[in-house]
């Protein structure tokens, strides 16, 4: 079983180009469940049948586990069983007939555009690190990145020209995103004043530095995220992916369609993108609560 394990992490690496994030998320369940199966003490896929799926899944229940993240290790597991079906190692996948555990919808986690400039206001520009937290926080916001994606921007990701960046996105695919106005002007001014000085005419293709020029890592960015939100008075309420969320959330508010927020963003599937617009229903749910007479 670890083997057929390994060749099926190898090819979600070799042929299906998975991100890093999601190979340890996939590796880290299916660890947790070929573990499981020793115990029990089955050797075989063959051995495992939808009773041992279901005792599976109870014990991990039984541990505390959301259904969210329940339903994701679930995933790994079927995704597992699929590559054993396509290479002809079984015949038939116990888990289909197993549904996902049932889960609310969970709203992403966006801010008002009033609060999101109350963040945006907090890092000075009279220093250097200033003026690249600002920066940072301008582009996460005016772009949508994900964290992953603005710490592996290189310079050139950068079209000056035309005013927009190209992303690597999920499954190692491209796209293009544009700035805006604000981001560009500061982002041009980060390159030309700060990223210099911190290079210390060292070779680095990223375009975001630390002070010994450096890649900046995600785990910097996080801490930059959680220190500027704290200064705004919304630390339980703000982390990275929240830029991402309000930036979505913001251009449907705004009236931009669907597909191309769903672009910007780089979904393969325009359903993962609509929940911005459950969003924006219960923003003016809550507004007419708030100003009409009889609300």
């Amino acid at each position: 079983m670890h083997n057929l394990l390994d060749q099926y992490l190898n090819f979600l690496v070799v042929e299906k180009g998975a991100a890093a994030n999601t190979m340890d998320a996939y590796s880290r369940d299916l660890q947790f469940f070929t573990a499981f199966m020793d115990r029990k003490g089955i050797k075989s896929i063959g051995d495992i049948g939808p009773t041992e799926i279901i005792d599976y899944l109870v014990a991990r229940r039984g541990e505390g586990l959301s259904a969210n993240s329940l339903n994701r290790g679930l995933a790994a597991i079927r995704g597992f069983y699929k590559f054993l079906l396509r290479e002809k190692i079984i015949d038939q996948s116990p888990l289909a007939n197993i549904e996902l555990a049932k889960v609310g919808l969970r709203l992403p986690d966006a801010v008002s555009r009033k609060e999101m400039d109350l963040i945006l206001s907090q890092p000075g520009e009279t220093t250097k690190s200033g003026l690249r937290d600002r920066v940072i926080l301008e582009l996460l916001y005016a772009t949508g990145l994900r964290v992953s994606e603005l710490v592996d921007l290189t310079v050139g990701s950068i079209n000056w020209q035309v005013g927009y960046l190209l992303a690597m996105g999920k499954g190692n695919k491209e796209r293009v995103v544009p700035i805006g106005k604000v981001a560009y002007d500061g982002l041009f001014r980060y390159v030309q004043e700060v990223r210099p000085a911190f290079l210390k005419k060292r070779p680095c293709e990223f375009l975001f530095l630390n002070k010994s020029g450096a890649r900046f890592t995600r785990q910097g960015l996080w801490k930059l995220v959680k220190k500027y939100a704290a200064a705004a008075g919304l630390e339980d309420k703000v982390h990275p992916h929240t830029f991402r969320h309000s930036f979505a959330s913001h251009l449907l508010e705004g009236g931009a369609d669907l597909r191309s927020v769903q672009m910007m963003l780089g979904h393969a599937d325009i359903s993962t993108t609509q929940i911005y617009t459950h969003i924006t229903r219960e923003r003016l749910k809550e507004i007419h609560r708030q100003y009409h007479p009889r609300g």
